[in-house]
């Protein structure tokens, strides 16, 4: 049994027209309600003086994202659609019976809304005791015009002689935001990930629905969440990408090292993309963690992996220079063999740690794992194709560098080798 069955079979036992399903968490659901307002992953805010209007806009929202792809329920509020008993006080009439606006107030006060009389006190507790008349007498319009008034003079007259009662529409509850009255949208998705179903309703939103003048429509819920981590990754993204570009350039004191490890870097990554599409889930910052982790292990193998082979080939520079001999690529073929070889042992530990680390919690179930599972799943797919980066691509890449240089390597190893002629002819 999983969560999404729970949801399937709780939708197949309860359905009430009317109502729509939204089975969230309850704890999860008041921190979204108390950070957005909203109770559902998406939600729509319609602001504006008018409450027919916002109705009107909001259902029609409600219509129009129900055909998204990915939308399991939508409900627009009605806050025009509430009944109400309105009792208009006739002040011509009431003054020849010599009463006041605060006299028949009371009597609707006591009458119908009811009022506290006495406190009933039971040891520590306390008890209101409200009174006001039976049901039957205060069930439908009709009745409320019989309710007894007393006048002042003693004499009993319908509260129907004093005022018109009448059943109107009104608003249910008004809601605020920002000083302005507003309705909400609720909206339930499954199946896809929220910012692109948000991205592709408020696209159909905008053609489809004319806002007027004074009124206005904010995307609200889960997806504040993401918008304000975009706005941060923005920047924080290329600030830190030029730190890593400056910290290798740091460590290698040269270009072609600090190409080679972020032009490959993408080939670490392929795996984490490929086995979080196969696992099914949507791009979300907790996938988008694992991807950063994924990438600071696939740059520090990388950079382990180059120091070997720089090590074997300036070992093998610094013998032909002394021997005065001519590298070829078989020289290049060698040494990255030799210094590819000194490092298998220790990434395959790596992989083997990382990958007993993580499995666990691939297979757990329990609270929270749907949460680490999205952060460890880049990691796992992507050490199987940073494995292959770094014992494979980046020692062939090394080769075809080495390669181009070779020829302009060989003219300085020469000239070296002349002059040291020249100065032994000398002395």
């Amino acid at each position: 049994m999983t969560l999404e069955k729970i949801r399937q079979e709780l939708d197949k036992s309860v359905q009430v027209p009317g109502l729509t399903n939204v089975w969230i968490q309850p704890i999860k659901n008041r921190i979204d309600m108390l950070a957005t307002g909203m109770k559902t992953p998406v939600g729509v805010k319609v602001s504006g003086p008018d409450l027919q209007v916002i109705q009107d806009i909001a259902v029609k929202i409600e219509g129009l994202v129900k055909g998204v792809e990915g939308t399991l329920s939508s409900y627009a509020e009605r806050p025009r659609s509430a009944r109400f008993i309105e009792i208009d006080i006739d002040r011509n009439a009431a003054a020849r019976y010599m009463l006041n606006i605060k006299d028949v107030q009371d009597v609707v006060q006591t009458a119908i809304g009811g009022m506290d009389i006495a406190e009933s006190v039971e040891g520590l507790e306390r008890y209101p005791i409200n009174l006001r008349y039976p049901q039957d007498w205060r069930n439908s319009p009709d009745q409320l015009e019989k309710l007894p008034v007393v006048t002042p003079s003693g004499a009993h007259i319908p509260l129907g002689a004093v005022s018109d009662i009448n059943i109107v529409d009104g608003p249910a509850m008004i809601r605020s935001e920002n000083a302005r009255p507003t309705g909400f949208v609720f909206i339930d998705i499954e199946g896809r990930d929220l910012g692109g179903y948000v991205s592709e309703a408020q696209e159909l939103v905008a053609s489809e629905v004319k806002i007027p003048a004074g009124y206005s429509i904010t995307w609200s819920g889960q997806y504040e969440y993401i918008e304000r981590v975009q706005e941060r990754l923005q920047l924080v993204a290329p600030v830190t990408l030029l730190i890593i570009t400056l910290m290798l350039f740091l460590a290698f004191n040269r270009v072609g090292e600090v190409a080679i490890i972020l032009t490959s870097l993408p080939v670490a990554l392929t795996g984490g993309v490929w086995f979080v599409y196969t696992l099914g889930f949507d791009l979300s910052v907790a996938v988008l963690v694992g991807f950063i982790a994924l990438a600071g292990v696939a740059v520090e193998t990388a950079i382990v992996m180059l120091l070997y082979l720089n090590l074997s080939w300036d070992k093998r520079v610094a013998f032909a220079r002394k021997e005065h001999k001519v590298l070829t690529a078989k020289d290049i073929l060698d040494a990255v063999v030799e210094g590819a070889l000194l490092r298998l042992r220790p990434k395959v530990m790596t992989v083997a740690t990382i990958f007993a680390g993580l499995i666990p919690i691939m297979l757990g179930s329990a609270t929270g794992s749907e949460i680490m599972k999205r952060i460890a799943a880049p990691m796992v797919g992507g050490m199987i194709t940073a494995t292959l980066l770094t014992l494979f691509v980046i020692p062939a890449i090394y080769v075809l560098w080495k390669r181009a240089r070779l020829s302009a390597l060989n003219k300085i190893t020469a000239e070296e080798a002349s002059e040291s002629l020249e100065k032994t002819k000398t002395k």
